[in-house]
């Protein structure tokens, strides 16, 4: 009998990606499209509000972008403004009464709300709203917002959002439409990214600027930690709503998550991931015969590997782009399946050779040990892993879905006891250093919290030292 397969997928995710228009009459099909170079960042679900003026209108789904919006759907979304939202859960569950963008109908008029990142203090915040009389329609950590924007007693929108964020905690990048705006927010240490770009006399926002390349805008700026940004016919005005703090931009938005192409916290991914393969290869250099990288993720680093160290480049693994969520497996199961459906070995250019394997980050090790294993039985003489950041050892609270530390192989292992675990024959890490110079961080300006343990935010941090004697 078949049997229905369920792809194990050992990487991080991150929950979602925004993108929003303002001052065109297709900005729902730009939206759409933003939505499709975004979705990496989230493929559960996503969905667009637009509005013409009048009527704010959104439409939802689970499932991919190219997927739910058909021509039909677009159409149902007329206006010159619009927000979007992919989303990848980690806060709420898996539901498309969690999808996004969250609409209301409130005193403060009709809104509707994107989000990426993640509230730390939203079940407490949630608690003190349903004890108020709150009736919440979700589990997602957003519609704290939502109802912390309606209870507001400041009267204009602007200042009811400074008010509600004023009394969360965590990591923010907003995209709020109204009928006649947009406003752009990001939290004070800038956790997620957020970048205003120019399309003709139209303005866009988004998580990443390879979104902003597809429709052919021109990137501005980032939006800045600690700034909001309400766009209407008046142009971009820019509102402090709170005061800047130290900064703490995810470094794995370098190592893994954002695409090569785009442009994050103002500098260029693909430059950056390069370079970490270059650190990677002066740290921990290898005799072999050529660097093959685990793609796509890993292509930009081994490419760095291979410059710095003189050691040919080879693509010697294939990856298959056109997977679902689930295949039929024959009913005599096939050895490490999920992987094979993935990556594929060039077996001739493999055999007998000595290979440096370069991957961004090892999570619970299960999907390395079935890579060196497939590699092993392509005929690979030697297999040395390396990896283009630190161990993880640390789960992330500020919007990344990541494992528990139990389940974190970097937290329960030592390097030597890893490359037992998958097989290789050496294993090596970039130093939290490197990774740290990659970037230029000079001054402590991104969050290395899943490489050190040590959280930027009081209420995550109380609450890791309460449980560390447990």
């Amino acid at each position: 009998m078949n049997r229905t397969f369920h792809l194990d997928d050992d990487h991080f995710h991150d929950e979602c990606g925004v993108f929003g228009v303002f001052g065109n009459e297709e900005a729902a099909k730009l939206t759409y499209l933003g939505l499709y170079a975004l979705q990496h960042r989230g493929q559960e679900s996503a969905g667009i509000a637009a509005t013409e003026g009048v009527q704010l209108r959104v439409e939802r789904g689970m499932g991919l972008v190219q997927e739910l919006f058909t021509p039909d759907v677009i159409a149902r979304l007329p206006g010159a403004a619009a927000i979007g939202h992919t989303r990848y859960s980690t806060a709420g569950d898996t539901t498309l009464m969690n999808a996004q963008p969250l609409a209301s109908d409130c005193n403060k008029g009709k809104l509707a709300l994107a989000h990426n990142g993640n509230l730390t203090n939203a079940l407490e915040l949630r608690r003190n709203l349903e004890h108020k009389g709150s009736i919440f329609q979700t589990t997602s950590d957003t519609e704290v917002i939502v109802h912390l924007v309606a209870r507001s007693k400041v009267g204009n929108l602007a200042g009811a959002i400074a008010d509600a964020l004023g009394q969360v905690e965590g990591a923010y990048s907003l995209l709020i439409l109204t009928r006649d705006e947009i406003f752009a927010v990001r939290d004070p240490r800038g956790f997620r990214p957020l970048a205003l770009g120019r399309l003709g006399d139209a303005w866009v926002v988004g998580s990443e600027t390879c979104a902003f390349d597809l429709i052919g805008a021109e990137y501005v700026r980032d939006v800045e930690p600690g700034e909001m940004l309400r766009i209407s016919k008046s142009g971009v005005e820019s509102i402090r709503f709170a005061p800047e703090k130290q900064h703490q931009y995810c470094i794995f938005e370098h190592v893994y998550f954002a695409r090569p192409d785009s442009v994050v916290f103002g500098r260029p991914v693909n430059p950056t991931r390069e370079r970490l393969g270059r650190l990677l290869a002066r740290e921990h250099p290898a005799i072999a015969d050529m660097v093959v990288p685990v793609p796509d993720s890993g292509v930009p680093a081994a490419i760095g590997y291979a410059g710095e160290s003189g050691i040919p480049f080879r693509m010697g693994l294939i990856r298959n782009h056109y997977i679902g969520r689930t295949f039929i497996e024959p009913s005599q199961a096939i050895r490490d399946f999920g992987v094979r459906l993935k990556l594929n070995p060039v077996r001739r250019l493999l055999e007998g050779r000595r290979v440096v394997l370069v991957d961004d980050s090892i999570v619970r090790g299960t999907t390395s040990r079935k890579i060196v294993r497939m590699m092993r039985e392509s005929g690979v003489a030697e297999v040395h892993m390396r990896i283009s950041c630190p161990p993880t050892v640390s789960p992330c609270h500020y919007g990344i879905d990541t494992p528990t530390k139990l389940e974190l192989i970097g937290a329960q292992k030592s390097i030597e006891q890893i490359r037992q675990f998958i097989g290789a024959d050496s294993l090596g890490y970039l130093s939290l250093d490197s990774l740290r110079a990659a970037v230029e961080d000079n001054d402590g300006t991104f969050c290395t919290a899943c490489y050190t343990g040590v959280y930027p935010t009081e209420l995550v941090q109380l609450e890791v030292e309460a449980h560390r004697g447990c």
